[in-house]
């Protein structure tokens, strides 16, 4: 059996925590037993997760803690530090108003909870991403005010992605404060979904990777990064699977941009690899495997690829013992678990 390193030379940060307050949980609730929203997404993963099963009430049971349930999960797998963010879909099920003050009262309890852990917990800050007036100011709050570390974006909001360039005040505040925008799953919006529900497919199997790869690729090619070339987003699970297309989108990104063939999609300053690379930080959430680890972290960087376990969705404790015995350099190590994180959120 693989074990964990004791006494290792480097802090386990975990950089992608799922944490929901009470009154956001309750209003899924709510939402699951009335229908009131046209998500069939939500629908599927939370009327589950929000269910009197075995499974969901040891989910939420850990998904709300913010004192000593988490931290002894977090002892039990060697994890030192937790980055915490509003888990998916957050406040984006909701209308624009009613999100903001959901992510209002979610920030400062999340800053409440951190503050009681200082030395284990750190976070983001929630928004909503289709109040315009609101978001960015926010954000603002959430790094100026509560200290929190960046940003969470859990992907399309009702079917709206952030492409469009009336929602990009939030990126413009983040790229002025220095912080990161997490992009993280969300369930595929209504227009995508049908394919993936019959088969079981919609959520972490498949259906996060592809709702979100799309998200970051529609970010990318709307010229985004040219627009604000300091931004940097972080994508989980070693990247949703675009590190391993760099080849291929590049090819055909240059070729159809050059086209004319979509209005939406015009030449870039730079290829999307080098976007990809210079613009987006990875990490290891949910994969547990130290090949696609090592992959990302030859074809982008070293530099750019952070731990993360995906608690409670996936919660692993043997898997920093694997991660441990990577058979990449202790520096190379370091940067994963440690080095990169705290640059990256800005962690003392």
């Amino acid at each position: 059996m693989t074990e964990r390193t004791a006494n290792p030379p480097y802090k386990r940060i975990a950089t992608e925590e799922a944490w929901m307050p009470e009154e956001i949980l309750d209003l899924y609730r709510k939402e699951i037993r009335e229908k009131n929203i046209g998500e069939p997404g939500f629908h599927s993963l939370w009327g589950f997760f929000s269910g009197d099963n075995e499974i969901a009430r040891n989910h939420n049971k850990r998904i709300v803690s913010l004192g000593e349930t988490r931290i002894a999960d977090m002892d039990a797998a060697g994890v030192d530090i937790a980055v915490l963010a509003l888990s998916s879909p957050g406040v984006q099920i909701f209308d624009p108003d009613t999100a903001h003050s959901l992510a209002v009262r979610s920030n400062d309890e999340l800053a409440e909870g951190i503050a009681r852990h200082p030395d284990r917990f750190t976070g983001l800050a929630a928004f909503s991403p289709l109040h315009r007036e609101n978001a960015a100011k926010e954000l603002e709050r959430g790094v100026t005010k509560l200290g929190l570390r960046g940003g969470i974006l859990n992907s399309h909001t009702l079917g709206t992605y952030l492409d469009d360039e009336q929602y990009w005040g939030v990126f413009e505040a983040a790229e002025a404060l220095g912080v990161p925008i997490y992009l993280h799953p969300n369930t595929p919006s209504p227009q995508m979904l049908e394919p993936f529900l019959g088969r079981g497919l919609d959520a972490a199997v498949y259906g996060f990777s592809c709702e979100t790869g799309l998200h970051a690729l529609r970010l990318l090619v709307s010229g985004l990064f040219d627009r604000f070339p300091k931004l940097q987003i972080v994508l989980g699970h070693t990247g949703e699977a675009l590190p391993f297309w760099l080849y291929r989108i590049d090819f055909m990104h240059t070729r159809l941009s050059r086209s004319n063939r979509y209005e939406g999609a015009k030449p870039l300053k730079r290829k999307a690899s080098e976007y990809l690379r210079e613009n987006f930080y990875y990490t290891s959430s949910g994969v547990g495997d130290p090949k696609p680890i090592m992959y990302v972290q030859d074809v982008i960087g070293a530099d750019r690829v952070m731990y993360a376990m995906d608690y409670p969705w996936q919660y692993v404790p043997e898997e920093t013992a694997v991660l441990d015995n990577m058979p990449v350099g202790p520096d190379v190590l370091k940067a994963f678990y440690e080095d990169n994180a705290r640059r990256v959120f800005n962690i003392k």
